[in-house]
């Protein structure tokens, strides 16, 4: 793969910063793949799961939302919505969809967390049709552990109006957000719309961010516990992490064929 350091405005007036890799040599536009990363900023999770699709022959793109916005890495620095932040991940997709080694038609998006809501956002007709411009769209979206009760109880939230492309929810069976069982019903919902084929994979005893190949971490986030706030644990968990990965390549391998 070929490494460039990229900057890119987007249509809300910033301008975002990322690391794109592509294909040195292609005989034809490969898919692709946008990371958006969590509250705590670029910390390791997207190099993981990056070298992994670049392996698979995917063109990747993990992006900088916080340094575009002069803010701290956390949850104290973090933007008050992800909602804020979709126009990050639509003006990445234009500039993977203007690379030439690129297909524009085959261009996926993963996130973790505050990435994994901004994954789902995405998701949805009515977010992504004024944002995409031309492009058609989000092909795949993979969200890690995106905050899964959230969606049914804040109207702004909603996830409804599918685009239609696959959906992959990857939870910890003991993340601090949610209740043990919030992935599996939240891709129930979504897959009742009918429009989308959607999976939830729940990892039993794996804690928000257990692909985090990190020292173990205790956050305190008002969002957390249902939306009551309070600590949230944050442990590497090898067997899950190592899974989730062969599912995330697997994944995209598919929907971006």
């Amino acid at each position: 793969m070929r490494t460039s350091f990229v900057s890119f405005p987007t249509s809300a007036g910033l301008q975002v910063a990322g690391l794109l890799r592509t294909p040195r040599e292609a005989m034809e536009p490969v898919g692709a793949v946008l990371i958006c990363h969590g509250s705590d900023g670029v910390d390791g999770r997207g190099e993981y799961y990056a070298g992994a699709l670049n392996a698979a022959g995917l063109a990747t793109l993990e992006i900088d939302m916080w340094a575009a916005r002069g803010t701290s890495r956390g949850a104290a620095g973090r933007p008050r919505s992800p909602m804020e932040t979709l126009p990050d991940a639509f003006s990445a997709l234009k500039l993977l969809g203007e690379q030439p080694e690129i297909d524009p038609a085959r261009i996926g998006i993963l996130g973790f967390s505050w990435g994994g809501v901004v994954t789902l956002l995405s998701a949805t007709k009515g977010r992504a049709d004024p944002l995409r411009g031309d492009l058609p769209g989000f092909a795949a979206h993979a969200a890690h552990y995106p905050v899964c009760y959230a969606y049914a109880v804040d109207p702004r939230m909603a996830l409804e109006g599918l685009t239609g492309a696959p959906i992959l929810i990857q939870t910890g069976g003991s993340d601090s957000y949610d209740h043990p069982d919030a992935g599996a019903k939240l891709a129930a919902a979504l897959s009742a719309q009918g429009t989308a084929q959607v999976r939830n994979i729940t990892y039993p005893g794996a804690t928000h961010g257990f692909d985090r190949d990190l020292p173990a971490q205790t956050i305190n986030d008002p969002f957390a516990h249902n939306g009551a706030g309070g600590p949230v644990l944050m442990e590497f968990d090898r067997p899950a992490a190592e899974a989730a990965r062969r599912e995330v390549v697997g994944f995209f391998t598919a929907a971006l064929a």
